[in-house]
């Protein structure tokens, strides 16, 4: 099956994942793509394929030599940001110029917006109808690593032996949560869960998550002088107090930021939550010590308990654990090569499952997948460059 005969049929699946949601896999579509996943991996040779009862998927490809175990890994839920319900991708042969997504909505993506579309002229794109994302992120990943091994299984198989992992709800933050590192058996991995052709990520963003809650004092405004708390006042103070040049529309490469991301509120009571990323480490604590002085700050101001901050660390940057095993970047980036691309190490300004395996001692890299404008309806994906990320799977696969 071609790459992108595959990828149009995941794209049907609607698999966003949901932050509010405790159940594993977050939404039920994940694991009916799981399901669907394995039958097709039996299919094509994957004997021992299986989904477990978390919506993960596994299976194992033998080698035809010794070497290193080596692991490929993509996620099948789709982001909360934008629809992916009732996905119509269409392929559009592009010569350059505006590219039109939906002319009722006037959604057109004009090169001087979107800069990736020059270096895509004279390729077959793969855009949405202009009402969903498309899902490349991640299914993209997903096509080109099942492509991958049925091409080498059609050759008589892969010279290294292969352990493949298909993941839920890796947009919220869970993807690694309950993967099981051991049994996988890799001895590194890779995550087939990039953006432009031959981008490879080996340094992520340290993440984590706070939630500022404000308690007020509702009197009537009539008789509310030196007695009234606004608690959404209390929060517009906390927020204005976070430095402004540290949000995210003002920083690019390794800058980071502090996002608020979520608010609510009345009189006596309102929540802030905020994502908080830096590559760097110490930049990282100090970001979320900036969190707690404000807080003790509006709390002198307003009285004991007014502001509480709790923040959850996600994951850290992948970089300490990678660069003492820098052969698995060099691995990717000669594959890449192979396959006719350029290896660009570009920093990852977010995070993938493999920075989280990373630091559970699977070393796991991102390798691009060739998709572009991830998250949103202008979501696209050049047929040929998915076809050159299979490739540079396969050469992975060789010692």
């Amino acid at each position: 099956m071609k790459v992108t005969e595959r990828f149009l049929k995941y794209v049907a699946f609607g698999t966003q994942s949901d932050e509010s949601s405790e159940t594993c896999p977050s939404t039920p579509g994940q694991k009916l793509l799981g399901a669907a996943l394995v039958e097709e991996m039996r299919a094509i040779g994957i004997a021992d394929a299986r989904m477990d009862e978390n919506g993960y998927v596994y299976g194992s490809v033998p080698g035809t030599a010794e070497g290193p175990v080596i692991g490929l890994i993509a996620h099948m839920d789709t982001a909360p940001d934008c629809s992916g319900e009732n996905v119509r991708p269409r392929i559009v042969e592009y010569t350059g110029g505006d590219l039109v997504i939906d002319a009722a909505q006037n959604l057109v993506m004009r090169p001087q917006d979107f800069p990736s579309l020059d270096r895509n002229v004279g390729k077959h794109l793969i855009v949405t109808d202009g009402s969903t994302l498309l899902g490349a992120d991640d299914k993209a990943g997903v096509a080109e690593i099942l492509t991958a091994v049925e091409e080498l299984l059609a050759e008589g198989g892969p010279r290294l032996p292969l352990r493949i992992a298909f993941t839920p709800d890796e947009e919220i933050g869970r993807g690694a949560d309950r993967f099981d590192v051991k049994g996988f058996g890799a001895d590194f991995a890779y995550t087939a869960d990039g953006g432009t052709l031959g981008e490879i990520e080996y340094e992520n963003f340290n993440a984590a998550s706070a939630a500022v809650s404000c308690k007020g004092i509702s009197i009537h405004p009539g008789s509310a002088k030196n007695r009234m708390i606004n608690a959404m006042q209390v929060a517009v103070d906390f927020h204005n107090m976070l430095p402004a040049q540290e949000r995210p529309e003002h920083t690019e490469g390794y800058e980071g930021f502090c996002m608020l991301s979520h608010m609510e509120g009345g009189i006596e009571e309102a929540t802030l939550r905020y994502i908080i990323r830096d590559h760097d480490r110490a930049k990282f604590e100090q970001k979320k010590e900036q969190f707690v002085r404000i807080a003790n700050y509006l709390n002198e101001r307003y009285g004991a308990g007014t502001v509480n901050v709790a923040t959850v660390d996600s994951y850290y940057n992948m970089k300490e654990k990678i660069l003492p095993v820098m052969h698995v970047v060099e691995r990717a980036e000669a594959a890449m090569r192979a396959a006719g691309m350029q290896p660009v190490a570009v920093p990852i300004r977010g995070g993938t499952d493999g920075a989280r395996l990373s630091f559970e001692g699977l070393p796991c890299p991102n390798l691009c997948t060739g998709g572009e404008n991830f998250h949103g309806r202008y979501e696209y994906i050049p047929v040929e460059d998915m076809e050159m990320c299979v490739q540079m799977l396969k050469h992975i696969a060789k010692p």
